[in-house]
């Protein structure tokens, strides 16, 4: 490679940070910072309705953006926000039928599936043996079953939530599912079941656009966010405060709006919220049913009656305004038109819409400190991407949650009940060179796939599977690696225990495999060759100026176009587009590559 496509893709966070600096540093509309009034008719163009599907939604096609430039801001806004009306015929997840009821309730650990099993005869479902050797077994089997299983499903409705991303005609109602995700983190590492997690995302699906009230109320009684939570042991008596902290450090007001008396006295009212499976209860034994003084004011109260008090606040509208308008504008929200935000929030009686609306419509949501200054999360990069290659499926090759992992991001998995930083936090060094990577893997798949769901990821669980295929026997297979090599020369014979852990968990993977559908794995269906001949490009720069136009929310310098165009010319052998188009291909997917590594393409 010459020393000037070296260059180019010389992904390093200071030429990310010029970048965005002189993005920034360039507004020549000083006097639309910080203004809410609503865009003028005449200022709508390709460049700002191209801003606000990408923002409102995940990029999308010239051709449809041309369609909302002729619709005006104000029809192409409420188009993307009021949707309930566009058909949208996705289909539902496909349930591998992983789980019975006898699962139910899953325990919090191996061991205490073990103690019941021990002082009862029976957990998850399953008897113990009556006699024999490891008695306990069918039990560990069950446990680590359900770990895998649950595990394995999730992924798999995170590739049905990233195909409704990429294929919903209402894209506004998957950017705040994604938006209310990261609010009200949750994920399966604790909750321990996809169903849980797939009913919270429907959740958020539902309520997402409506009234934050009725969003609050359904996310407080989710039994996805009950199990995160821990409202099984928040009891009468005993009140567990990580909820009742949560939903105000968290999920309404932000810290310093509240003292530590209002935490404990919250988690008195919220005592006896739980769920039965996928159920919401209230166990009346073991709420606390006294009087309590939250912000001052003394009651019976129970849950409903402390998120009454929190939304009175308005610093509660002010805190989920200015959450919002970091999602969909930028990272630094001015004091006053936080202010005037929650004031639009708080009037409209938590009405998430009209909130939506006067920022989509704002000539700040349109200034240059705005436009192309959003660091696009790893889910909204790669959806985005196959979104305007036009793609009609979510490849299978490379693997979404692969993917999207290796750039810092997994849905379902978020990090902590803080959801993730994002902003700056997605582009170290080393995640800038993953991005590149992934558009790689794009189009050039790996021909050497192996699906990472198909496969343990724990070494041990390979070896012990390795070893039995050999003929060893279920102790010396088990073995650790210091203790293989003595054992089989011994021909250790079985020994007398209650449970074998790793056979277990060997089990369990095997198992779960076996039940839970595949993905598909088929790689992406590229023709960047008909991308570039459809739109009529007839050189290289041409095809150049094509998909940045398309690609990117950030303009390229004429130097570096004329760079990538040499490179795309010196690859085919010639200049012209269409005489080139049976050989196109590969030199444009190289070409391709180069250009989406650019530090430019991570804005949006």
């Amino acid at each position: 490679m010459n020393a000037n496509i070296e260059k180019i893709l010389s992904m390093t966070l200071a030429s990310l940070a010029i970048v965005l600096s002189v993005s920034i540093s360039s507004a020549d509309d000083n006097d639309w910072v910080n203004n809410l009034e609503p865009i003028p008719e005449h200022e709508w163009d390709y460049a700002k309705a191209r801003h606000l599907i990408e923002r409102g939604g995940f990029g999308d096609n010239p051709k449809n953006i041309e369609r909302l430039v002729s619709m005006g801001p104000r029809a192409a806004v409420r188009e993307l926000l009021y949707y309930e009306y566009i058909p949208n015929p996705l289909p539902e997840f496909d349930h591998s039928n992983i789980h019975d009821d006898g699962i139910e309730p899953f325990p919090a650990s191996r061991p205490a599936a073990t103690k019941l099993a021990k002082e009862t005869g029976e957990a998850i479902g399953v008897k113990v043996k009556p006699s024999g050797n490891r008695r306990l077994q069918p039990v560990v089997d069950r446990f680590f079953y359900w770990l895998r299983a649950s595990m394995l499903e999730t992924r798999r409705v995170a590739h049905w939530w990233a195909n409704r991303m990429l294929l919903s005609k209402r894209p506004l109602e998957e950017k705040m599912a994604l938006f209310w995700h990261g609010h009200f983190a949750t994920n399966e590492e604790k909750v321990r079941d996809y169903r849980k997690l797939l009913n919270q995302n429907q959740v958020f699906r539902e309520y997402g656009t409506a009234n934050f009230k009725q969003l609050l109320i359904a996310v407080s009684q989710d039994p996805a966010m009950l199990s995160f939570l821990d409202a099984g042991v928040n009891v009468k008596g005993s009140p567990n405060e990580n909820f009742a902290r949560e939903i105000m450090e968290l999920f309404t007001m932000g810290v310093g709006q509240y003292t530590e008396e209002d935490i404990r006295e919250a988690a008195r009212a919220f005592t006896g919220w739980n769920y039965i499976d996928l159920q919401f209860v209230v166990n009346t034994e073991q709420h606390d049913s006294s009087d309590k003084i939250f912000f001052g004011n003394t009651g019976n109260w129970d849950g409903l009656d402390v998120i009454d008090m929190i939304l009175e606040k308005p610093v509660t509208a002010e805190y989920i305004s200015g959450k919002l308008y970091k999602f969909f504008v930028r990272d630094n929200v001015d004091p006053k038109i936080k202010k005037e935000l929650g004031a639009v929030l708080k009037n409209s009686e938590y009405e998430i819409k009209p909130l939506l609306e006067k920022i989509f419509l704002s000539k700040d949501f349109y200034s240059s400190a705005s436009m192309g200054t959003h660091i696009k999360s790893p889910v909204e990069l790669v959806i985005s991407t196959y979104k305007k290659l036009g793609l009609d499926l979510i490849p299978g090759v490379p693997d979404f949650y692969d993917t999207t992992e290796s750039l810092g991001q997994m849905l379902l998995f978020p990090p902590t009940v803080a959801g993730w930083a994002g902003g700056q936090s997605w582009v170290t060094p080393g995640l800038l060179l993953a991005r590149g990577n992934f558009v790689y893997d794009t189009v050039f798949p790996n021909i050497n796939f192996l699906p990472s769901d198909r496969y343990p990821d724990n070494y041990q669980i390979g070896v012990v599977a390795e070893r039995l295929a050999a003929g060893a026997d279920i102790a010396t297979a088990t073995q650790p690696e210091d203790g293989y090599a003595t054992s089989a020369s011994n021909n250790m014979v079985d020994r007398d225990e209650e449970f074998n852990t790793r056979l277990g968990s060997y089990r369990g993977w095997r198992t779960a495999i076996e039940k839970v559908k595949p993905i598909s794995r088929a790689p992406a269906r590229l023709n960047i060759t008909k991308l570039v001949l459809d739109a009529n490009c007839q050189t290289s720069e041409d095809a150049i100026n094509y998909l940045i136009n398309r690609f990117f929310s950030v303009s390229i310098d004429q130097g570096t176009r004329q760079q990538i165009a040499d490179f795309l010319t010196q690859q085919l052998g010639t200049d012209n587009i269409p005489e080139a188009k049976t050989f196109s291909e590969e030199a444009l997917r190289e070409t391709f590559h180069l250009l989406l590594s650019l530090p430019e393409y991570q804005l949006g």
